[in-house]
């Protein structure tokens, strides 16, 4: 495994920690189809079912803050545009996980590592 993939897995064992903490619970991770690939399914606490895309980033020391992508710069259009399609596909064959009141939303949660810690950003509705 190269050290993105491993920096992936780990960014998102932690937004599923991250997740669980805030109430919601964990259907599925890693959904892979031809067309595309979510990173974690899950309901939130009001029973909202949240596709969540999760991007990590390890911050070079040697730039500064500025001068970097930040993991919500590695959320292309096209990628939403897929995430969106593959979202959509999901829960058009799971009818029985979606609340008729709630519905469904797609989520990121960005996440840099610096220094040996961490930080988490949650946004909702992208």
């Amino acid at each position: 495994m190269t050290y993105r993939q491993n920096l992936g897995n780990l960014g998102e064992d932690i937004a599923c920690d991250f997740l669980l903490k805030n109430g919601y619970k964990i259907i599925e991770r890693n959904y892979r189809k031809p067309w595309g690939e979510i990173d974690i399914i899950c309901k939130a606490s009001d029973k909202t079912l949240v596709f969540v895309e999760v991007k990590t980033l390890q911050q070079n020391s040697e730039q500064a803050p500025g001068e970097q992508l930040s993991p919500e710069d590695q959320l292309t259009k096209s990628k939403l545009i897929k995430l969106q399609r593959t979202a959509s596909l999901y829960a058009g064959h799971s009818p029985e996980k979606i609340s008729n009141e709630k519905g469904w939303r797609i989520d990121l949660i960005a996440i840099i590592f610096s220094g040996g810690k961490y930080s988490i950003n949650h946004y909702q509705n992208i």
